[in-house]
């Protein structure tokens, strides 16, 4: 490699509350030479970002343009409402979209979830972000319905959250352009669908098999079998032709009387 030449590396994006750490820690076991930088961006960035080629791939939030991204679901979140810890709804483990309805819900201009809105009594306005709409939570001034990820990200000790039952999800996905398609974004695809270090998805040509690898084949069904000899059947080896001649067998001569 020259000194004009830079070494290899892999950007993945990631949006708030995803935890990209153990696909992480993977690729640095298998792929070491390879450099993997994070890049955090705003789940409404994600897909600019990402067409930009600013990052290899990314972890975001579904939906995306699948005219223009490829993605891998990962897994569903689990849907809470966040609320002042001496809120009535802490006297239960989980609610339903009904047991909402008289509630202020607020809902931020970075809203993950596919709905016009959360239902209830609307606030008074619509904070930019989901952390502005948490500190007014604190403020005692309403609740908000977020995935699990974001209450944890933005906990505060003077609030909690309950499972909301009934409400959206939010999917996780790996999502990268299609078109650029690297093979760098091939290898985090097998980390996150766990595929072994062994796999190769093409990515190498076969290897001509060790003679060790081919005496084990010839025993295998279907493999190349060398003739029997009667040394390997234990059976005589038997007449060429049917008047081939047969040596007799030579015993002691026996005496005269």
């Amino acid at each position: 490699m020259t000194g004009s030449e830079e070494s290899p590396s892999f950007r993945l994006a990631y949006v708030p509350g995803v935890t990209p750490a153990k696909w992480v820690r993977l690729w640095g076991e298998r792929l070491p030479d390879i450099s993997l930088t994070l890049v955090q961006v705003p789940a409404a960035e994600a897909p600019g970002v990402l067409r930009a080629g600013e990052a290899d791939a990314g972890i975001v939030r579904l939906p995306v343009d699948r005219t223009v991204f490829s993605a891998i679901p990962l897994y569903t979140e689990t849907t809470v409402v966040v609320v002042p810890k001496d809120h009535l709804i802490t006297a239960v483990d989980e609610v339903t979209l009904a047991d909402l309805a008289e509630e202020v819900l607020f809902h931020p201009l970075d809203d993950v979830f596919d709905w016009d809105g959360p239902p209830g009594e609307p606030a008074f306005e619509r904070p930019a972000t989901t952390e502005d709409a948490i500190e007014l939570v604190a403020a005692n001034v309403g609740l908000l319905v977020v995935p699990q990820s974001l209450a944890r990200l933005y906990h505060r000790k003077d609030l909690t959250y309950r499972p909301v039952t009934d409400a959206p999800q939010s999917d996780v996905a790996l999502s990268w352009p299609e078109e650029a398609t690297t093979d760098l974004v091939e290898d985090f695809i097998g980390i996150v669908r766990g595929r072994t270090v062994n796999s190769t998805r093409g990515r190498t040509t076969a290897q001509a098999p060790a003679p060790a690898e081919q005496k084990r084949k010839r025993a295998e069904p279907g493999g190349t079998r060398q003739k029997p000899t009667a040394k390997s059947t234990g059976r005589p080896p038997r007449a060429r032709g049917a008047g081939a001649k047969q040596t007799p067998k030579r015993g002691k001569p026996r005496r005269r009387s």
